[in-house]
């Protein structure tokens, strides 16, 4: 319940539907709060994210859903804005609204935020999220409270799966909601799911992903290529489109998340499971949430990769389609070892989160050729890890 003497701040976060940026918001709301434990934190999303995650943090007090376009200008921007609030103490909003690039690229962000700053008072200021003027604790550790029925739910589900458990549980998001030729194809998930099956006889493995087609974000893999992949002889267990709750209970209770780069990657780390990444495509893990973690980073001379807002290159890669160079057959088969070997790392408990954050680093340097400022993360966790940028 509000009281008078209580600081309202609104994390205003209005950005691209993937889950990731949900979670990114969520973090930002928990930093500003833990600089103020009294204030009253809620956050504005874009309706076609995951805004269910905000339930899931018992420190935002009411999440604010925004019907609102992102890659088209939008006419009545303050109509779709109609559900915020309009006075507040703070409102922190995302950094990329100050981003010429984002901008152009997103004309619907670029009309919410002017719109936004024309309807918004912020009677102590406005910044963005992550500043020290309203009091922000850096790098907290997000950590989501699922509902005890998705917990509950997923019990019975993994005691009733066919598959094994005595060599540990691994959670397996094969695609994002990206273009396919960002994720590996069903014959290098095969290779990858059978040298899982080599090297830890039992293992337990759950197929996480969404196929049904509505306003959020899906995964590109076709019906017919999860079916093969359910067919593998470790038996995958089909989670694919149950609940999001459920699919995070699924996570919570594995012992590490294989995929490559996706925003689930960040829920994962936020139900405290360990994230296994087949590095590469256009984005490098940039959110670090004190959980063991492993990217597998291609050899980005062989296998380029990282381009980020620009689009990635394809190679051809016959009956399983184009793939960017860093997801194709070849480089899955390259890495096939470090891929096992990560995966017992995060298996038997015996990776720290300090050596996970030195050694990605380091690997992450390297793949940008030495050149340190083309390195980010949020919260600046790398700054820590990496030579100081003179200029």
């Amino acid at each position: 319940m509000t009281t008078a003497s209580a600081e309202r701040l609104l994390v205003n976060f209005f950005y691209a539907p993937p889950v990731g940026h949900a979670v990114e918001a969520l973090h930002y709301c928990l930093g500003h709060h833990l600089a103020d434990p009294k204030r009253e934190v809620s956050v504005a999303l874009n309706a076609a994210t995951a805004v269910e995650l905000a339930g899931f943090c018992r420190f935002v007090r009411d999440a604010y859903v925004v019907e609102h376009p992102l890659l088209e200008s939008c006419l009545d921007s303050a109509a779709r804005q109609a559900g915020i609030p309009r006075r507040w103490d703070w409102v922190v909003d995302d950094f990329r609204r100050a981003q010429d690039v984002q901008r152009a690229m997103f004309p619907g962000l670029r009309d919410y935020y002017q719109t936004s700053d024309q309807l918004l008072t912020a009677t102590r200021g406005r910044t963005y999220v992550g500043s020290h003027l309203p009091g922000y604790v850096p790098h907290p550790q997000l950590r989501f409270e699922l509902p005890e029925s998705a917990q509950a739910a997923t019990a019975r589900r993994l005691a009733s799966s066919a598959g094994g458990s005595g060599g540990g549980r691994i959670a397996l998001m094969p695609a994002g909601s990206g273009e396919r030729s960002l994720y590996p194809s069903v014959s290098s998930w095969l290779a990858i799911l059978d040298a899982l099956a080599d090297a830890f006889p039992g293992i337990q493995i759950a197929l996480i992903g969404k196929r049904r087609r509505d306003t959020r974000t899906t995964t590109s893999l076709a019906p017919g290529e999860l079916a093969e992949l359910l067919a593998h002889r470790s038996r995958p267990l089909d989670c694919f489109d149950i609940g999001l709750a459920e699919q995070l209970a699924v996570t919570e209770a594995c012992d590490l998340f294989l995929a490559p780069h996706t925003g689930f990657g960040l829920a994962a780390l936020a139900v405290g499971t360990p994230w296994l990444a087949l590095s590469g495509g256009r984005w490098f893990e940039y959110f670090f949430n004190r959980v063991p973690f492993r990217s597998i980073i291609p050899d980005c001379e062989r296998y380029p990769c990282f381009t980020q807002l620009t689009p990635a290159a394809v190679v051809d890669e016959g009956d399983d389609g184009p793939r960017t160079p860093s997801m194709s057959r070849a480089r899955v088969g390259d890495d096939l070892e470090r891929i096992v070997a990560a995966a017992r790392e995060l298996l038997d408990g015996s990776l720290t989160y300090e050596q996970s954050l030195r050694d990605y680093f380091a690997d992450l340097l390297a793949a940008h050729g030495g050149d340190a400022s083309a390195i980010w993360s949020i919260d600046g966790v790398h700054l820590n890890y990496l030579p100081r940028v003179l200029g």
